[in-house]
């Protein structure tokens, strides 16, 4: 169901509107309006143009909240005031940024001293001082890295004709490292040769101290002692952020609640002299909230409160609120996907939970396999709170229903006696038809009788929505009603022998109606007193009329033949079953092989009911809502859960690196 709205007009001193925000507004759900749209016809009304002084702070208090875990969870412990707030944060926020530029110094050291011992690491072999190396005077020397293939030529080829000498210091499946050195006076000649033979040449800097051995000895110490102060910073920030983070989450309430009451001003305009001036908020509350409300500030001078009952006077169009019962609340999610009802328009929730779980257990009955679809969609609702687990549990419940009507358990035939029927045996007489499954006439006449009760709901929408002619005149309006329903109880009549009303009588219940749906369109002009009844093209008229005519028989006919499919998946179901039992043996006469069984009801149950599901929502879209069901919404969002959802989700999902770092930046920029 759909609850009332009310639509508010509130208004009082300017300087007290944060009062009212935070007193009134907060305890309420309220969907507030631009009030300088709801009240244009108001002369020299002004919006407000303060900026919002909290909002710094508060993107500050989210960085630093977002290093705490699961922070979001945890409760205000200590009521503050906004400058106590914003204190605790800067105290903070320097803090932070002051550990955070200690632990950035102790990074960049690591990271050279890293650099470093990569450079160094592939020369260990050289057993020589690099410092002597680096200094020599009429040897010039390369340290570098060639691809084993060439090495392997150069040996062959060259190295004999060069004047070089290369120290092999290192090698793997593609590269080997080493020096080479050679006379000062050559060098130019012999790098040539060695470039020619894909030599990378790597500078080795002049800060090394003994062998490569040593050096890099050295500097893994180095690396393990700069390690070290940085996981000691890092435990410093840790620690910090720790025993401060009552009072981190306080303030950031805080700032939160200060941050959204002021942003009330956006939908605010303001009225009167300059000397007394007024702020006026509009905005729409649930029945019960807007008679709570009003009780309340009556009893304060510093508030008017004007309730409009009507609407008529109100430019937006009224949100939506669904309330429905818990057991059907998970089927919120369908009619969500199709669309949120208007106000007005009725919520077809609770039409659409009944006849999902209905259809579905019809199309999946089996007592075993539906107490498996209750009892693990129950506990996942449960646990998870996931809307599709809850419709898998009531598509259990009746799923399990069903199958005791049909007397399968786990697919066996021969357990339990069925209560109604066994879908696959069961075989009606029909007049000209002959034998035809049972199931398939039942699931015909549901058909038909779900039809008919979404023209009578789809007449109720229309005369709410006041479009007399759809109510009247439509194909699904009381002249469809007429004609589809004498339709049904004609055929009803003559399958079960009975007699069928005089042809007169037909011609009344069939004819009249199809001429009106033909003539929907003038006789709408007619009750909407329009100037022009007929359109000017006459002839095209009658022709369009005649064509959307058949099109109306061939959809009454196709819609009514769709819910065949409900019959249609009952027998496969069981005729599935039947196949997996004589997979395990039971056809003949040995033991079971129950592993075929077990996998073969997992494999029906997961495959077969996913595939019902689809086209039980299919049935629910295409032969349900589209006969009286609009959809077109908006959904009601109270001011405080739609901008506190907007000002803290995007800073909290930025990772905690990059919050210390903003947070150094803003301090910076200070």
């Amino acid at each position: 169901m759909i609850e009332k709205m009310k639509f508010l007009s509130i208004s009082g001193p300017k300087g007290d509107i944060d009062r009212v925000a935070e007193l009134y507004l907060s305890k309420y759900e309220i969907q507030l309006e631009n009030a300088m749209t709801e009240l244009k016809a108001v002369r020299e009304l002004t919006p407000y143009s303060d900026s919002n002084p909290y909002k710094d702070t508060l993107n500050r208090a989210d960085r630093l909240i977002a290093l705490l875990p699961d922070a979001k969870s945890e409760p205000a412990f200590v009521p503050l005031t906004a400058e106590e707030a914003a204190q605790i944060i800067d105290r903070a926020d320097k803090a932070i940024c002051g550990m955070n530029q200690e632990a950035d110094r102790h990074q960049q050291t690591l990271k050279e001293l890293k650099a470093s011992y990569e450079m160094i690491l592939p020369f260990q072999g050289l057993n020589h001082n690099i410092s002597s190396i680096l200094h020599f005077q009429h040897i010039r020397f390369r340290f570098g890295r060639i691809p084993k293939e060439y090495m392997q030529k150069m040996e062959r080829y060259i190295m004999s004709s060069l004047d070089t000498v290369f120290c092999e210091c290192r090698r793997d499946e593609n590269y080997i490292w080493g020096v080479y050195f050679v006379p000062a006076a050559k060098c130019d000649g012999v790098d040539a040769v060695y470039l020619s033979m894909h030599f990378e040449h790597i500078e080795i800097p002049d800060s090394y101290e003994g062998t490569p051995e040593q050096a890099a000895a050295e500097l893994k110490a180095r690396i393990d002692s700069a390690q070290e102060k940085l996981d000691g910073q890092k435990q410093e920030i840790s620690d910090y952020l720790e025993s401060s983070r009552r009072d981190l989450v306080s303030a950031r309430e805080r700032l939160l609640s200060f941050s959204t009451n002021f942003d009330v001003r956006r939908y605010a305009a303001c009225t009167g002299e300059e000397s007394r001036p007024f702020y006026i908020l509009c905005g729409w509350m649930t029945e019960s909230d807007a008679e709570a409300f009003r009780r309340e500030v009556k009893k304060d001078p510093q508030v008017n409160c004007i309730v409009d009952d009507t609407h008529d006077r109100v430019t937006s169009k009224p949100p939506t609120k669904l309330k429905n019962p818990k057991l059907i609340r998970p089927f919120e999610m369908y009619t969500r996907m199709y669309g949120l009802p208007s106000y007005g328009e009725f919520d077809p929730t609770l039409l659409v939970a009944i006849t999902y779980s209905f259809f579905f257990g019809f199309m999946f009955g089996d007592v075993g396999q539906g107490l498996l679809l209750l009892i693990g969609g129950f506990l996942l609702y449960h646990y998870k709170k996931l809307n599709l687990a809850g419709i898998i549990a009531c598509c259990g419940a009746f799923s399990t229903l069903f199958g005791f009507l049909f007397g399968s358990v786990f697919g066996f035939e021969d357990v339990l006696e069925p209560l109604w029927l066994r879908p696959v045996d069961a075989m009606t007489q029909l007049p000209f038809i002959g034998n035809l499954n049972t199931v398939f006439v039942v699931t015909v006449e549901i058909g038909m009788g779900v039809i008919l009760l979404t023209m009578v709901l789809n007449i109720i929408n229309m005369l709410r929505a006041r479009q007399r002619g759809e109510a009247w005149f439509d194909t699904n309006g009381v002249a469809g009603f007429v004609f589809y329903g004498a339709l049904v109880g004609t055929i009803v009549l003559f399958m079960t022998g009975n007699p069928v009303p005089a042809a007169a009588v037909l011609v009344i219940m069939f004819v009249v109606p199809l001429l009106i749906i033909a003539c929907k369109e003038p006789l709408t002009a007619l009750i909407e007193k329009k100037p022009e009844l007929m359109p000017k093209k006459k002839v095209m008229f009658v022709v369009q009329a005649v064509f959307e005519l058949i099109e109306v028989l061939l959809s009454y006919f196709s819609n009514t033949l769709s819910f065949v499919r409900v019959g249609a998946f009952a027998v496969s179901h069981a005729a599935m079953m039947q196949v997996v039992m004589m997979l395990a043996g039971a056809e003949e006469g040995g033991s079971l092989n129950l592993v075929v069984v077990v996998f073969g009801n997992l494999f029906v149950c997961g495959m077969e009911g996913l595939i019902v599901g689809i086209q039980v929502l299919r049935l629910e879209y295409y032969e349900l809502f589209s006969r009286f069901y609009h959809g077109g919404g908006r959904e009601f969002t109270p001011y405080r859960k739609r901008d506190i959802h907007s000002s803290g989700s995007d800073a909290l999902r930025i990772s905690g690196r990059e919050l210390v770092s903003g947070g150094q930046k803003n301090a910076a920029g200070k």
